[in-house]
This record gives structure tokens, C-alpha cells and sequence, in this order.
């Protein structure tokens, strides 16, 4: 598993590329990966393209979108903009569902992404998560719903940007129901924010009811890539049905 926040494929390097992404994907013995601040048509910082689906042709991947921000399109007959997050696949992704969380009127809209990937005829139930930046209170409530919207789902996969530091409540709420991957290490989690000099861990990955962690690490081969250093973690899966 691989979370990797791409912000929408400009590097900390100020470069816009999208080939670079899939490379530090294609490196990586990822299975499945989620992905957080993924443009679709979204504007000139992006030169209007589809990220998700490129990054599915170009890995080969299969691919699921969940909309966070949908705006009206720029001119008649052009996509509407979206911004929000993804889960790329080796394995097919079957159904999906993206549902939106808690937001205050100061807040951007965040959203919880699903999707159920047949894993050699075993469903794993991902779920992907970016949660909201500023408001630790927003968080805090958004941490509370999306532990409720998984419940009791087998095998669960939860991993994203919780922006959020280990320590923080919001966190804890999260490990009260799932295996932080990051306690794999005696020192906790490794940094993984702002990527060319990392000092904050607030990218996890989370196991749920059928699944142990086995390895966890943060991905150097590309620290320019986004702002974010991207966590691989390799589980294992228990058939449940």
C-alpha cells in the first residue's frame, strides 16, 4: 500500500509533472495506493487534465475518483473543475463510493473515497482520507465520522494525509479502531511533511479487523516530486469470508 499526497503534481521544485508521479509509483512494490489532492480539469496549475486517469494509463492501473471541490467549467462545453482524491489499483476495482465529511464554513470540503478491490478473489475495503488543514476542531469531528463510516467493514485499509501530528486527539480517535502501521516503529512515525526537509508526520496508513501490518517507511527516491514524502507499508490480508 502507498498514501501519497501529489499536490496536484508540482513538486516542492516548483515543476509540474505528472510522469514524475507515475515513476515514483512505478518504483515502488505498491499494490494499491491512494492518492490526495488530485486535479481533474481543475485549472492552469494543472493544465486542465484528468491526474487520476492519467496516472491510471500511465501505471496501467485501475482507477476510482471522489470529487471534493466541484466547480463549474470554465467555458461552455469544457469539464467542470474537481479537485479531491483517488485510489489506484493493480487489481480491479469494483464498487466505489466517495462520501463527504464534516465541514465548517471556514473549512474545504473533504470527502472519505472507498473502494472495494477483488485482491485474488479476496475484496479489501480501501479507504482514503485528506483530512481538513487548518481547524484541528474540523478534523477532530471528521476523524470521529469517518471511524463510523468504516464500522465494522473487513478487511479495512484506511491511509491518507490526516494532517495531523501523532500526538494529536484526532489520531488517537483513529487508533482506537484501526493499527497504526507507524507503531511498527519503536520511535513512531517517521516525518514525512514538508518532503525536502521533512519534520511532521501526518501521512498514515491504518489496518482494520483482517489485517497486520508488516513493514512501514516513508519513500526518498524523489523528495521533489510533491510536498509530501509518500508512506509504504506492506500488509497481510486474512481471507474472511
Amino acid at each position: 500500500m502507498l498514501s501519497f499526497n501529489i499536490r496536484h503534481c508540482e513538486g516542492s521544485d516548483g515543476v509540474l509533472d505528472v510522469k514524475r508521479i507515475a515513476q515514483v509509483i512505478r518504483g515502488c512494490p505498491a499494490d494499491i495506493v491512494g492518492l490526495q489532492e488530485v486535479d481533474r480539469h481543475f485549472g492552469e496549475r494543472s493544465n486542465w487534465i484528468d491526474q487520476a486517469a492519467e496516472l491510471g494509463r500511465l501505471l496501467d492501473f485501475d482507477v476510482c475518483y471522489g470529487v471534493n471541490q466541484d466547480l463549474g467549467p470554465p467555458a461552455p462545453g469544457r469539464p467542470r473543475a474537481q479537485y479531491g482524491t483517488a485510489i489506484l489499483s493493480r487489481y480491479p476495482i469494483g464498487r466505489w463510493s466517495n462520501t463527504h465529511l464534516f465541514r465548517s464554513p471556514q473549512g474545504e470540503q473533504r470527502g472519505l473515497l472507498y473502494a472495494e478491490i477483488d485482491v485474488d478473489g479476496t475484496p479489501v475495503h480501501i479507504f482514503t482520507v485528506h483530512l481538513e488543514w487548518l481547524a484541528a476542531a474540523d478534523r477532530s469531528q471528521q476523524a470521529k465520522e469517518v471511524v463510523e463510516l468504516i464500522g465494522s467493514t473487513a478487511p479495512a485499509i484506511l491511509l491518507g494525509d490526516f494532517n495531523a501530528p501523532p500526538t494529536a486527539q484526532e489520531i488517537e480517535t483513529i487508533r482506537t479502531a484501526y493499527t497504526d502501521c507507524w507503531s511498527l516503529l519503536d520511535d513512531g512515525g517517521m516525518p514525512t511533511y514538508p518532503a525536502d526537509a521533512p519534520e511532521s508526520c501526518i501521512d498514515y496508513i491504518f489496518a482494520g479487523q483482517g489485517v497486520t501490518p508488516l513493514t512501514v517507511g516513508v519513500v526518498t527516491d524523489d523528495p521533489t516530486s510533491s510536498d509530501h514524502l509518500p508512506v509504504l507499508a506492506r500488509l497481510a490480508v486474512a481471507n474472511l469470508s
